[in-house]
């Protein structure tokens, strides 16, 4: 799994198991209902919420975020995790982690979460 994925999941909760596929004859096509869009997730609540999170500078450090979600936040996985949202040129500078940072808070936007602009800009 990959570093971002971990860290959505995290925030996002973990995607669900998936169920058996009932049988067709048992439900006639009439009968199904729609699936209900999924409730956009507010990302700074969560992390808030999370236990430690008042310890740490989760809003501005990726090392902090990582840590807060239960990631190893070494070099070697921000690096990772910079190239996994196309930053090639990570090289751990503390202006690489605060991009960094908002590179992932604009990700977790991306993918549906509600992520306030100050956490991004």
């Amino acid at each position: 799994m990959s570093i971002f994925s971990s860290i959505k999941n995290a925030i996002f909760g973990r995607p669900a198991e998936a169920a058996p596929a009932p049988e067709a004859a048992a439900i006639p096509m009439a009968e199904a209902a729609p699936a209900a869009p999924a409730a956009a997730v507010d990302v700074a609540a969560v992390l808030s919420g999370m236990a430690g999170a008042d310890g740490l500078n989760w809003r501005s450090s990726v090392v902090d975020l990582m840590k807060l979600v239960g990631l190893d936040a070494s070099y070697e996985n921000r690096k990772e995790l910079a190239h996994e949202l196309g930053n090639a040129d990570y090289s751990g500078s503390a202006e690489d982690n605060i991009m960094l940072q908002k590179q992932v808070m604009k990700a977790l936007a991306d993918n549906g979460g509600m992520v306030p602009a100050e956490l991004m800009d």
